[in-house]
């Protein structure tokens, strides 16, 4: 009877062990897929934060152009 008990604890040690394996395999390519996505997105972050500051630059320019005055940007809001 004993050794039965060792191999059913034997086996039930082995199913632990290889679904604790899969939930590993898992989460490194939950991980990976996160990284890519991580990655990209800083790309396209940085890539839209110049053409932020292009477009700023372009206003600020015909708003000088227009009114001849400071840039909107640079002037502290009227309730100053």
């Amino acid at each position: 009877m004993r050794n039965a008990a060792l191999e059913t604890g034997a086996q039930m040690a082995d199913r632990t062990a290889l679904a604790l394996e899969e939930r590993i395999a898992h989460l490194e390519r939950v991980a990976d897929d996160l990284s890519e996505v991580v990655a990209r997105q800083d790309g396209e972050i940085a890539q839209l934060a110049r053409r932020v500051e292009m477009l700023m630059s372009r206003e600020a320019e015909r708003e000088f152009d227009a009114g001849g005055s400071v840039p909107l940007a640079d002037q502290k809001p009227p309730h100053w």
